[in-house]
C-alpha cells in the first residue's frame, strides 16, 4: 500500500478522539445557561450565540484559565486548553468556520450530550485535521513554515464543504 493510500485510509477511518462538549461539570463548576422562561424549546433560528457565549463566560467567571476538562463536562479533545479559550474556539472557529450556531452540534441546555450527528462528525473531522496537519509538517516543498488546515479550509463558512468548483 502506498503512503498516499495509507493516508487516505487513515483519514476515512480516523478514530473519534475529540469532544466538543461544553456542558459544565457539577459542583462549584459552571452551569449551562437557563432554559427560556416560557419553557419553550430553543430553535436554531431564534438562538442568540453571543448571548449564550456571554452566559457561559459568566458561569465560569474566575475559572477561565482552568483546564477545560475541569470546568466543562465531556471534554476529551481539548484537554489542558483553558476553559475560556475553548469557548472562543467554539465561537470563532467552529461556528464561523461552518456558518452555524451552537445548536448545530449542541442541545441548548445540555452541551455535553453526544446525541447530535454533527457533533460526532465534528469530532471525526478534528481527528482528520490533526492527521493532515501532522503530514503537512513533513512536506518539504511548501512555502509556509507552519502549514495547517482547519474547518474553514474546506467549509468556508458553509455546513457542506465545496466539492466542486463553479463552472
Amino acid at each position: 500500500m502506498t503512503r498516499r493510500n495509507a493516508l487516505a485510509l487513515l483519514f476515512v477511518a480516523a478514530p473519534v478522539v475529540v469532544s466538543l462538549a461544553l456542558t459544565p461539570e457539577p459542583r462549584a463548576q459552571a452551569t449551562a445557561p437557563a432554559p427560556p422562561a416560557s419553557g419553550a424549546a430553543v430553535d436554531s433560528a431564534n438562538f442568540d450565540t453571543a448571548k449564550a457565549i456571554a452566559a457561559l463566560e459568566a458561569s465560569i467567571k474566575g475559572r477561565e484559565n482552568a483546564p477545560a476538562e475541569s470546568v466543562w463536562k465531556n471534554v476529551t479533545g481539548f484537554k489542558g486548553m483553558p476553559a475560556g479559550r475553548l469557548l472562543k474556539v467554539m465561537e470563532m472557529g467552529f461556528s464561523k468556520g461552518l456558518g452555524v450556531n451552537c445548536l448545530h452540534c449542541h442541545h441548548a441546555n445540555d452541551y455535553a450530550s453526544d446525541d447530535k450527528r454533527p457533533k460526532r462528525a465534528a469530532r471525526e473531522m478534528m481527528a482528520f485535521s490533526r492527521v493532515v496537519n501532522a503530514e503537512l509538517k513533513e512536506l518539504k516543498e511548501l512555502e509556509s513554515k507552519e502549514p495547517a488546515i482547519n474547518c474553514t479550509t474546506c467549509h468556508r463558512g458553509q455546513v457542506k464543504p465545496a466539492l466542486n468548483l463553479p463552472r
